[in-house]
Formats: C-alpha cells, sequence, structure tokens
C-alpha cells in the first residue's frame, strides 16, 4: 500500500487565526460599571484602546483587562 503525501513541501498545516471576541460600548461598560458615553469619550481621548467602526464602539476584553491593571498600578488601593 503506497501512502500520498498531501503537504508536498513538508510545510506545517495552515494555522487558523482565532480573533479575540469584540465588546460593544455596552458590554465593555458594564463590565467597567461606567456609562457607555464616558466609555466612548474615554476611547476617542486615548485614555483607554477602542475600535471605532462607523458610528459604533468595539473593544477587546484585553484591552479593557490591560487598562485596568495600569490604574491599578497609577493608583494603588490605600490601606
Amino acid at each position: 500500500m503506497s501512502t500520498v503525501n498531501r503537504n508536498p513541501g513538508g510545510d506545517p498545516a495552515p494555522k487558523v487565526l482565532e480573533f479575540e471576541r469584540l465588546l460593544d460600548s455596552d458590554e465593555a461598560a458594564s463590565l467597567l460599571k461606567i456609562h457607555p458615553k464616558t466609555l466612548q469619550r474615554m476611547a476617542r481621548e486615548k485614555r483607554i484602546s477602542g475600535i471605532q467602526i462607523g458610528k459604533l464602539w468595539r473593544f477587546r476584553a484585553s484591552a479593557l483587562d490591560e487598562f485596568l491593571q495600569g490604574s491599578w498600578r497609577a493608583n494603588p488601593p490605600q490601606r
């Protein structure tokens, strides 16, 4: 029985790209416990990373986490 090499160059199988789900303004603002318009303003002012698609804003959960981590370092809780 012979085998057929379906990958002639021996190259690894093509990688499948996976994208992080984008949150809309309401979802992202809910996670941060702020108003969606406040979040949109912060994105326009480049205080938080966001993607504007037309009139709509989208946010990566990882960007929100980075923002919170940065805020935590800048303003640690007082004891």
